[in-house]
């Protein structure tokens, strides 16, 4: 298995630079893995199949949908990728690099558990900042403009937004300087979860139902639903931040009243 990833990647390397690499080739990855991830939870709303794993009975309009994707298409080819085309120059400052050999997969899984940890303690208090009231106002509002989401309101966001809580998700990379094989892991696995968690639906192979502290799309749902400044659930992978700073004890109301009074305070579904 290694000697094919790494044929496959001698490949890459030999046919392109480092920048188009970096740049292009991580901005095609990105759209790839989000839309192919993400719109398939619009033909289900549509279709109405598996509902009954659909956490809200309401289904957003086609038109609303449509919206979703265009703003999308433009947000990314006028935000994300000239963010992207920035920050290269920084990241190979910081480090990075594509050649061989490729890094071990102990020195891999260890630097994307450092950037799950950090990126959810700093995408908390941003997101908490997000929730304040002028800045909600004319900032997070249009990220709550779907208040039932699917899988691509993930990235739905104003422009302002987008390069806020996008700080969160580069810190890690941007501290130790990866190799670019880890950086694309870490931006697919990043990515797969953000639209679960936007998904809409908690289905019972969800991980949240077996990883303990994992959020998911029941927990973030639930931020979805409440349309004022003052939520809660405001984490983007894991549930301890907000257990710690009592920001998710409307949720756990919830869930304890749906449970016949008996807050599951261990996984919190």
């Amino acid at each position: 298995m290694a000697s094919i990833i790494e044929s496959g990647w001698l490949y890459l390397t030999t046919h392109f630079n480092d920048f188009q690499l970096a740049c292009l080739g991580s901005f095609f990855l990105h759209e790839s893995v989000f839309f192919l991830s993400g719109l398939p939870f619009i033909f289900l709303e549509r279709a109405g199949w598996l509902n009954r794993y659909k956490i809200q009975t309401k289904n957003n309009s086609p038109a609303a949908q449509e919206k979703c994707v265009t703003r999308l298409v433009l947000y990314h080819f006028g935000v994300n990728l000239p963010v992207m085309l920035v920050s290269y120059p920084i990241f190979k400052y910081m480090g990075m690099q594509s050649s061989l050999p490729l890094p071990s997969w102990k020195v891999v899984l260890t630097q994307i558990l450092f950037y799950f940890i950090l990126e959810d303690f700093v995408f908390y208090w941003g997101h908490r900042v997000l929730h304040t009231k002028w800045l909600y106002k004319h900032v997070h509002s249009v990220h709550h403009e779907y208040a039932t989401p699917f899988g691509l309101t993930s990235e739905y966001a104003h422009p302002a937004e987008i390069l806020f809580l996008g700080f969160a998700t580069i810190v890690g990379p941007a501290i130790t300087g990866p190799h670019l094989i880890t950086l694309w892991l870490w931006m697919v696995l990043r990515v797969l979860e953000t639209v679960e968690a936007h998904c809409g639906y908690h289905f019972p192979w969800s991980l949240s139902n077996f990883l303990p502290l994992y959020g998911g799309s029941d927990f973030h749902d639930y931020h979805h639903r409440l349309l004022y400044t003052k939520s809660g659930n405001y984490s983007s992978t894991f549930t301890y931040m907000d257990r710690v700073f009592g920001t998710d004890e409307g949720y756990r109301r919830l869930k304890a009243l749906k449970n016949g009074g008996v807050e599951d305070g261990s996984k919190q579904k």
